[in-house]
């Protein structure tokens, strides 16, 4: 379907991975250490993924064979215009589910695909609503799952998105970390 190309992930996020696994393609797993993730300031939202997920594309570029596509992602969490990345700690995991507490915030995923003779960027946005969360369940939550590793200190698919989440407007699978529908769309024309 993809012109024999060799399908490259650039991440190793499990979540990302079982995503494409779901799509029933042949993939493999390929990280570079290191590569920075800072943006300039004055981006929105869906300019600050992209951003990030072309960086994270142009680490590879060099290294990428001919009969290889390279898939890149970066997920954030936007709220009031502002980042809510990984959570340094647990206190500051806590900090961020209570903003994001009884309120509507976007999860948007910035995907960058490239081949040696192409590059292709495009976002995905999906509005999450959370009910109003008690001391309690974030505690209960932040202790028993440790989201470190998730923006904005969850992840949808946990005890959290199960209790917390009232409302998604978009994909599912974007708030996950990788907007599979349309991926395979972007996919199918990129080649």
């Amino acid at each position: 379907m993809f012109n024999n190309k060799r399908i490259i992930l650039a991440s190793g996020s499990p979540r990302r991975k079982e995503l494409m696994k779901g799509l029933g393609l042949d993939f493999e797993v390929r990280l570079v250490a290191g590569i920075d993730e800072s943006f300039p300031e004055g981006l929105t939202g869906e300019e600050i993924a992209r951003t990030i997920s072309r960086k994270k594309a142009d680490a590879y570029r060099a290294t990428l064979a001919d009969d290889e596509l390279l898939i890149t992602a970066d997920t954030i969490v936007y709220l009031d215009g502002t980042v809510l990345g990984k959570p340094h700690d647990e206190d500051d995991a806590r900090r961020m589910l209570h903003l994001l507490s009884g309120r509507t915030h976007q999860v948007i995923t910035g995907v960058t695909l490239m081949t040696t003779g192409r590059t292709r960027t495009f976002d995905s946005v999906s509005h999450v609503t959370f009910s109003p969360l008690t001391d309690e369940e974030i505690d209960h939550y932040v202790r028993e799952f440790r989201p470190l590793d998730k923006a904005g200190a969850y992840g949808i698919q946990e005890w959290i998105g199960f209790i917390g989440v009232e409302r998604i407007e978009g994909s599912y699978f974007n708030v996950m970390g990788l907007p599979v529908q349309r991926l395979y769309r972007e996919l199918k024309t990129f080649i």
